[in-house]
Order: C-alpha cells, then sequence, then structure tokens
C-alpha cells in the first residue's frame, strides 16, 4: 500500500513571505478595497492574510500556492469585515432607536442637548446623517457629500430642510 506523495518540510518552509509581500502587497490591497469599500479595512484584512500566510506556511502543499493561500484569505477576511459591519450597523440602528436612561446620560455627559437628539431621531436617516456630519462632526459639504456619495448640492438642500424641520419641531427657539 502506496502512501500519498508527502512535500517535505524543506520545499515547506521555503516561502519567501516577505518578498511575496513586497511584491504583491498592493495588488491584494486594492483587492480588497473593492471588496470592503474602504482603505484602512483593506489593508487590515491583507495584513492579517500575511499574517496568517506566515503562522500556517508549513500547511502550503507547494510555496506556489502562496500567493493563492493569501488571495483567498484577503477574500474571505473581506466578507468577514462585511457581516461584521451588518452585525454592528443593525445592532447600533437598535441602540438608536431605544434610548434608555444610561444613553441619555452618556448624551448629556458630552454635553449633548437632549431634546435636539429626540427631535433630530425624527427626521428621516439621511437627513440625520446629513446634519450630524455637519453639525457634530464640522465635516464641510464636499467631506459630507464624499463620504455618504451624493452631490454637493444634495448635502446643502438636505441640510437646509433638515434645520427648518429641526426649529419647526423645537419651537423656533434654537
Amino acid at each position: 500500500m502506496a502512501s500519498a506523495p508527502t512535500v517535505s518540510s524543506v520545499d515547506r518552509a521555503a516561502v519567501d513571505v516577505p518578498a511575496l509581500y513586497a511584491a504583491h502587497w498592493h495588488a491584494l490591497v486594492r483587492l480588497a478595497v473593492l471588496l470592503v469599500d474602504d482603505v484602512p479595512t483593506a489593508e487590515d484584512v491583507v495584513q492579517d492574510a500575511f499574517i496568517s500566510l506566515y503562522r500556517h506556511q508549513d500547511r502550503l502543499r507547494a510555496t506556489e500556492a502562496a500567493l493563492a493561500y493569501v488571495r483567498q484569505a484577503v477574500v474571505n477576511g473581506s466578507r468577514s469585515r462585511l457581516r461584521h459591519r451588518a452585525v454592528v450597523r443593525r445592532t447600533l440602528h437598535v441602540v438608536a432607536d431605544s434610548p434608555d436612561g444610561a444613553q441619555l446620560e452618556a448624551f448629556d455627559a458630552v454635553g449633548v442637548d437632549i431634546e435636539m437628539i429626540g427631535a433630530l431621531r425624527t427626521l428621516p436617516r439621511r437627513m440625520q446623517e446629513v446634519l450630524v456630519l455637519r453639525y457634530w462632526s464640522d465635516l464641510s459639504e464636499a467631506q459630507i457629500a464624499q463620504t455618504l456619495g451624493i452631490s454637493t448640492g444634495a448635502v446643502k438642500s438636505t441640510a437646509h430642510r433638515g434645520v427648518e424641520r429641526l426649529r419647526s419641531t423645537l419651537g423656533g427657539a434654537r
């Protein structure tokens, strides 16, 4: 009974991870950016993939498989990050829509007007985003447009309508 051929430990240890990293890092980050839509997350995913390769390089059947291993790890890592984002967004949405005493205390502790937060929550989601980015995060109209993927004109009109609705809701006192 013949056993399957094995790759010697010398062949398995021959993966030059630093050289592979130098040669393919940029292309793999570009791939990850297309999957996760932001550079910092993409860089983290690629870094994690190379760490995994380094830790598990002895499991590769051939050194030529190293790039395919890393590429697959990048795709899987990107999918994982997207799933995590979806869970976080669902959780944050639930938390944001149900203020409890602790959450209201947290707003008060950082100097946010609780009445303003209540009025803000009555607005449509996009209007909330524009107003928060403009007046709490102090972003320019161009930065908000880029962040939300809308035109600068849409930011201006949405902010104007949002401020008017807040004035109406709060009785014009602000």
